[in-house]
């Protein structure tokens, strides 16, 4: 797709309009497209749109959704909330009742509604990690999710990488490119150019969620994700690799993930400072 011009293609925000606003924009027929979706506001039930991407793919396409639990962590929002103000005999059995990540059962609920129709729908295939997996439908989906240890959310042993491999396209559905996945992807990527004869390591931490039994607290050591400039490098991305809509008021904008990793990787290395 790097070599594509994109043009901009605008469409009503009724929803009978959403099949055609999708074969407008380019969706590749027999592909792969990862989608980011907030349907908040449109009117519309996820079930529809999961249907009207599939049948843009068409029978041999492969639709792929972010799954994941950020919650299942000691470290997350949810976390933090639920043992406040909790004595530490309190938390310590509040964290003994924590339940596992099941790639079967454990919904997503912080990755929204169209995101867990596709989860939850019969035939959908989940890979294993417990925070950040991915869930998709279609004939490439388990060979593209086959496989995700632990110690790779987004990276080189990921998901993303395969969706990488395949060319996969990227369309975000009334989101902006701050919530664009396949950036991770660059940040194990990217290296700063002052130290690049160094190839220092990215820095790490622990992480630890529960998986297999109820408070079975795992740790594993990967990079430490910063999300916090995707907004800005996705604003920097050339038009020319873009093809952008609207639907219901809001931007939508179909992209390579090669293009898009390439760009986030160039950026990254330019101005993030070295880790340790």
């Amino acid at each position: 797709m790097a070599e594509q011009s994109y043009a901009s293609v605008t469409r009503g925000s009724r929803t009978g309009e959403l099949p055609s606003l999708l074969g407008s924009l380019g969706i590749r027929r027999g592909g792969v497209l990862m989608v980011h979706a907030a349907l908040s506001g449109t009117g519309t039930a996820p079930g529809p749109v999961r249907d009207a991407l599939l049948d843009a793919l068409g029978r041999d396409g492969t639709l792929i959704v972010p799954a994941f639990t950020p919650e299942n962590s000691d470290t997350s929002r949810a976390y933090r909330t639920a043992v406040a103000g909790l004595s530490e005999k309190e938390a310590e059995r509040y964290r003994a009742t924590v339940q596992p990540f099941d790639p079967g059962s454990t919904g997503c609920p912080t990755m929204g509604a169209l995101a867990e129709c596709v989860r939850s729908t019969t035939g959908a295939v989940r890979s294993a990690h417990p925070q950040t997996s991915l869930a998709g439908l279609g004939p490439r989906a388990g060979e593209l999710l086959g496989r995700h240890p632990l110690s790779s959310h987004l990276g080189r042993l990921s998901p993303m990488r395969r969706l990488y491999a395949a060319d996969a396209q990227i369309l975000l559905l009334r989101v902006g490119f701050e919530v664009c996945s396949a950036f991770h992807y660059a940040e194990y990527l990217a290296r700063p150019l002052t130290d690049y004869l160094l190839r220092p390591r990215p820095a790490r931490r622990t992480y630890r969620c529960v998986m297999g039994r109820e408070g079975n607290w795992v740790e594993y050591r990967d990079l430490v994700l910063d999300d916090s400039d995707f907004g800005a490098i996705g604003s920097r991305l050339p038009g020319g690799l873009l093809r952008e809509a609207s639907w219901a008021s809001k931007k939508v904008t179909l992209c390579g993930i090669r293009d898009v990793v390439s760009h986030a990787r160039t950026e990254m290395t330019r101005y993030r400072q070295p880790l340790a």
